[in-house]
């Protein structure tokens, strides 16, 4: 145990002197050539966007490689016209009424952990706004992803070195493990910590002692409301859940509709290849897509195919089958598909009206979602209004599939990010897509402005404890 100890201490720290080396030539670089940097690894990622989509969908066996096509294209095109035209060297602001002066700064060193679900955009994202904001990034693969992930950072790197970028700029490691992990997020010459993964993962970067972003479970609840186009919305629903057969973190986990709409809702979702599951099937799914002793989603079922699906729980399903659909009468333990699972399955409540559709809504929210995302389907602005302020999500979404809304930048202006904060719900410490803005210290030239209300009072009043806020108060604006 020692040598492995010692042989994880000198991996670290060569990680991380080349990591700071990187970052002290970085601090010297001007906009232009930070960007030319930018420009250089978003389109080498884009020009491999096919090979890499291929590779992840072959190693992880998760999803549809074509999906990861468009994840690829996102994590590149998207994000690089999102940030590009961002000032993050130097000055960036300046007020002369204020007398505030902002200037941007990097931060140094990051750790980048990447999840299975999103091996090579996720590699492709974060190395985009860690460069944008002049930071070297060490990324971190999921054990299961490790090839796919590798080859992502390396087109990146090799491309960002050819527009002379500092050398070291992006790293990875090329055998990760839990053991790596932690060294690595304890060493306080890291700067930060972007956390994408399990909740274990997570709460194992907010403990480490180094600043971290990081992101909660996506338990997304969507209310079909009575005003809804019914067709429009199972389409959408399909559109977002069978994208990469679930595995987007933000994708739909629950359908919550009206009863009025109840049959019709039904039978669009029959439709389009949907199986509604019987109470005994719904047990059979439960036992291969739940796992019982850890608590969470099985892997087994994670990114694979409704039908395969079926197929592992012994149940007679059409063959063409798309989506299973799992009838519930409560939220919570006792009903575990009632919870995150990032495969095409999804939990179906009916709710007598409004209030109760919200409810439940509330329940899936809190069960496992906290802070993340939830939908409506709605043409009742007030409703959609309703329904926005009793959420507890970071993106409330409207008449969008959740998958790729939440992603941002393809249905709406939400900044695409393949990090979604959760905010204090959800244990993180923003509810923004992450970006590129979020990686730079702010220094802040504060010029003296005499606070003019304060020289029109007395200062004398402070110290007289006879006097009240409100005489105060008076004081402050006399003659103002």
């Amino acid at each position: 145990m020692e040598q492995v100890i010692d042989s994880l201490a000198a991996g670290v720290e060569e990680f991380l002197n080349r990591a700071s080396a990187a970052a002290a030539v970085f601090t010297q670089f001007t906009q232009k050539q930070t960007d030319r940097v930018v420009r250089a690894v978003y389109e080498a990622a884009l020009n491999h966007r096919v090979e890499l989509a291929k590779l992840a969908a072959e190693e992880t066996g998760l999803g549809r490689w074509q999906d990861k096509v468009v994840k690829n294209v996102v994590a590149a095109q998207f994000v690089y016209e999102d940030i590009k035209d961002l000032k993050t060297v130097g000055i960036i602001g300046e007020d002369r009424t204020t007398g505030i002066v902002e200037i941007a700064q990097p931060m140094g060193p990051i750790f980048g952990i990447i999840p299975v679900t999103n091996p090579t955009s996720t590699v492709i994202f974060k190395t985009l706004i860690a460069l944008k904001t002049r930071n070297p990034i060490i990324l971190s693969p999921s054990p299961r992803a490790k090839r796919c992930s590798a080859a992502a950072a390396e087109i990146c790197y090799r491309a960002a070195i050819e527009a002379d970028a500092p050398e070291h700029c992006v790293q990875w490691i090329s055998e990760p493990s839990h053991q790596w992990t932690s060294a690595m997020m304890s060493d306080k010459r890291l700067a930060l910590i972007l956390a994408t993964g399990g909740s274990g993962l997570v709460q194992a970067a907010y403990s480490s002692g180094t600043p971290a972003i990081g992101v909660g479970a996506g338990n997304v609840p969507v209310y079909i409301e009575s005003s809804a186009d019914v067709p429009f919305a199972v389409e959408q629903i399909r559109t977002s859940k069978l994208f990469d057969n679930g595995t987007v973190c933000a994708s739909e986990q629950a359908i919550v509709v009206e009863e009025s709409l109840a049959e019709r809702t039904a039978a669009e979702f029959r439709k389009r290849n949907a199986y509604f599951l019987s109470e005994a099937e719904v047990a059979r799914v439960t036992t291969i897509a739940y796992d019982a002793v850890k608590g969470v989603m099985s892997p087994a079922v994670v990114g694979q195919s409704a039908r395969k699906i079926a197929m592992m729980a012994g149940i007679e399903a059409p063959t063409d089958v798309e989506l299973l659909i799992a009838p519930l009468s409560g939220v919570g333990p006792q009903w575990p598909l009632s919870g995150e699972i990032l495969a095409p399955i999804l939990a179906w409540y009916v709710a007598d009206d409004f209030q109760k559709a919200v409810n439940l809504c509330l329940d899936l929210n809190y069960y496992g979602g906290t802070g993340h995302t939830a939908v409506i389907y709605s043409n009742d602005d007030l409703r959609i209004k309703q329904f926005a302020m009793l959420m507890n999500a970071g993106r409330i979404l409207v008449n969008t599939p959740s998958s790729q809304g939440a992603v941002g930048g393809i249905y709406n202006t939400l900044h695409p990010s393949f990090t979604l904060g959760c905010g204090t719900g959800g244990r993180n410490i923003t509810t923004d897509n992450i970006t590129a803005y979020h990686l730079l210290n702010i220094q802040r030239i504060a010029r003296r402005r005499d606070n003019q209300r304060l020289l029109r009072c007395d200062p004398q009043l402070f110290f007289d404890e006879s006097i009240e806020a409100a005489d105060l108060d008076a004081a402050f604006n006399r003659n103002s």
